[in-house]
């Protein structure tokens, strides 16, 4: 209903005006002032009714439905408005592109196998942690990896009680008769790397090994049942600013190669020559040229290093050091080869006898390594070798009244050589290996002459973290370094033998993540 159906318009009041002043008018004589009136209320009528209907199409306009816009056209019509946005909050409102954040821990296997893997890559953590971090392969704030290496194995020697593998502390603690078996925990390990800042990695290592810990009694004693900081340090370096790099804590020493083809049992250069200690790093590396400088704590280190201190071991003063340079360049297609040299200030062999680990040296003994490794496909073979400058002092005995007194003082060698096969076999690698290594420590004639290693190896990669394994070890000689030239033993009488032999059947797997 519109409004004009709800009040009486104009032409209604006019007719009920005329009526009532028309009798008047006729009276008084003035039809013509009545027809003025009439004629003007009629035009107020009719402004009224064109005013009325402008109001209701108004009206009808604003009930009905807003038309959609126009589809936009192929031809150029310009699109309509966007949609209103509501303001961004203020965080979210910075023009500048802002970095990836990084995860808070993370998982990268292939990195976490390789840094606790005892058999390769010894000597270049430090480097594969700077590569890791240039190329992505680990990106977390945190970076968790563990591992576990699980052992069965049987043991036999030709002299009871001597087994000369080096993988265990030889001792008649653990190995009984001439023939020993086991199914052991090798090592469990759990390691940290943090990465605060693009620059700035942090390392920290720990390790369970009962059955080469240097803690007294049986296998099975609390002693040997620790669990231990293994390594522990901080690096500053950034492969994508810069090729140099500093890190300070307790880390492997750069010195040799001390790498194994075979894929659980270490080389007797590793055992004679792979130094651990408290120092700082400063190294370069760059297509193919690696440089590196440590510095050392002196007195007797972990392992491998030891320099007098006042006369004593007592880790007080940086009088130790050691530096190593390798360059590694192509030959053709993927082969690779890469040598090396180092120097140790002051090695494991300055003790006098009787010789005892970790005991003061009247004077340092330095060591020499040269070392080369080479890659074609999946072929790669290894060589190294590494020698003291001086005589072990300990590796004479001073009373003349011992029969053994006869020997002289002698330089400590290793050498080791070795070659593996890997090749896809049902869409896993697969790899033979064999592997010669030597340790001479006396004259020939000598109970502690030498001590070689013959490895045969067969693994199986089942993951990128994981590897099972099998080998037969055979050593000739038995030269446990502790009182190698006696002392322990009655009337002077040394443990070490020349003629004892042992053989090993070692089967494992080691799994991280």
């Amino acid at each position: 209903m519109n409004a004009s159906a709800t009040r009486p318009g104009l032409s209604t009041l006019a007719l009920l005006t005329a009526m009532l002043i028309a009798p008047v008018a006729h009276a008084n004589g003035t039809d013509a002032q009545a027809s003025e009136l009439l004629a003007r209320m009629q035009a107020l009528e009719d402004a009224n009714n064109r005013l009325q209907d402008e109001v209701n199409r108004l009206s009808a306009q604003q009930a009905a439905p807003m038309p959609m816009p126009a589809p936009i056209s192929a031809h150029g019509d310009m699109p309509p408005p966007p949609p209103f946005v509501a303001d961004a909050p203020h965080w979210e409102k910075d023009s500048k592109p802002t970095k990836r954040r990084k995860k808070d821990i993370g998982i990268a296997l292939g990195y976490s196998y390789d840094m606790l893997d005892h058999a390769e890559g010894v000597n270049n953590r430090l480097i594969r942690q700077l590569q890791a971090r240039r190329d992505g392969e680990i990106d977390s704030l945190v970076t968790i990896g563990g591992g576990v290496t699980a052992i069965a194995n049987a043991h036999w020697s030709n002299r009871p009680n001597k087994f000369g593998y080096l993988m265990r502390h030889p001792s008649g603690n653990n190995q009984r008769t001439k023939a020993t078996q086991e199914v052991a925990l090798n090592s469990v390990q759990l390691a940290f790397t943090a990465a605060p800042t693009d620059d700035i990695t942090a390392y920290a290592e720990l390790l369970y090994d009962p059955e080469q810990s240097f803690g007294a009694g049986t296998l099975t004693a609390l002693a040997r049942n620790q669990v231990q900081v293994r390594k522990a340090y901080v690096m500053f370096g950034n492969l994508e600013k810069s090729p140099v790099y500093v890190a300070a804590g307790k880390m492997d020493v750069p010195f040799g190669l001390q790498d194994t083809v075979s894929p659980f049992t270490n080389s007797t250069n590793w055992h004679a020559f792979a130094p651990l200690a408290y120092g700082a790093v400063l190294g370069y590396v760059d297509d193919g040229l690696s440089v590196r400088g440590m510095a050392v704590l002196g007195g007797s280190q972990f392992r491998g290093a030891n320099t007098p201190v006042d006369g004593t071991n007592i880790p007080s003063k940086l009088n130790n050091f050691a530096v190593d340079a390798s360059y590694a360049f192509g030959l053709w297609d993927d082969a690779q080869l890469r040598v090396g040299g180092s120097y140790l200030h002051g090695s494991a062999y300055c003790q006098g006898y009787p010789v005892f680990h970790f005991n003061p040296c009247s004077d340092n003994v330095p060591a020499i390594a040269v070392y080369g490794q080479f890659d074609y496909g999946g072929l790669r073979l290894l060589g190294e070798f590494a020698q003291t400058t001086q005589v072990w002092p300990g590796t004479q005995v001073p009373d003349p009244r011992n029969p053994l007194s006869q020997f002289p003082a002698h330089k400590v060698t290793s050498l080791t050589a070795g070659a593996r096969y890997t090749t896809p076999i049902a869409g896993k690698d697969t790899s033979l290996s064999f592997e010669y290594s030597r340790f001479v420590a006396g004259p020939k004639g000598s109970p502690w002459h030498r001590q070689n290693q013959i490895v045969t190896g067969l693994s199986r990669r089942l993951a990128p973290s994981v590897d099972l394994f099998g080998e037969y070890i055979r050593t000739d000689g038995f030269a446990p370094l502790n009182f190698i030239s006696g002392g322990n033993q009655p009337n002077g009488a040394t443990w070490s033998d020349a003629s004892a032999r042992s053989s090993v059947m070692m089967m494992g797997v080691q799994a991280a993540f």
